[in-house]
């Protein structure tokens, strides 16, 4: 079987005038705010979800070495505290931050599953602003909806 990418999903619009099931499919994302990312398999169901709030948000395949990027510095436990080396050592049983985002990164772990893990990452609006407009979808000349690889770098201006 072949391994399903991981889907990055950044909520870049706000909560003014949304449809009730545009509202629902957000909430069931975890996305309950502007710069929230949440990680999601890139399941037909997911997929689903995603095509619904395309004019809110934006998605794309993200790499293992964004991945560990934002676990070392947006990753946070219970109680907003930051996640440590210790803390994964500890609590989860694994070596450290690379040994954890392989494991999301190939499907192994999910951060839903991970005890104490928040599953959001609460980040920056991106350094030196959004390239095209915030209301257009990606292949047409803005941010919003699906962008492949190009997520990357979009997650590297907002850590």
């Amino acid at each position: 079987m072949e391994k399903q990418p991981l889907y990055a999903v950044i909520r870049i619009r706000g909560r003014v005038s949304k449809r009730y099931d545009v509202k629902e499919t957000l909430k069931l994302l975890r996305l309950h705010r502007k710069f929230h990312m949440v990680l999601v398999p890139a399941t037909d169901s997911y997929k689903g979800m995603l095509q619904k709030v395309k004019d809110t948000v934006t998605w794309g395949e993200i790499s293992q070495e964004v991945l560990l990027e934002l676990l070392k510095k947006r990753g946070r436990v219970v109680g907003n505290k930051k996640l440590t080396e210790e803390y994964i050592k500890k609590k989860l049983g694994l070596k450290g931050f690379s040994e954890l985002a392989e494991k999301l990164y190939n499907g192994e772990l999910s951060l839903t599953s991970l005890d104490g893990v928040k599953p959001i990452f609460r980040l920056h609006p991106p350094k030196g602003g959004f390239n095209k407009s915030t209301k257009r979808p990606y292949r047409d000349d803005g941010e919003l909806g699906y962008r492949g690889d190009a997520i990357n770098s979009l997650i590297m201006r907002m850590i």
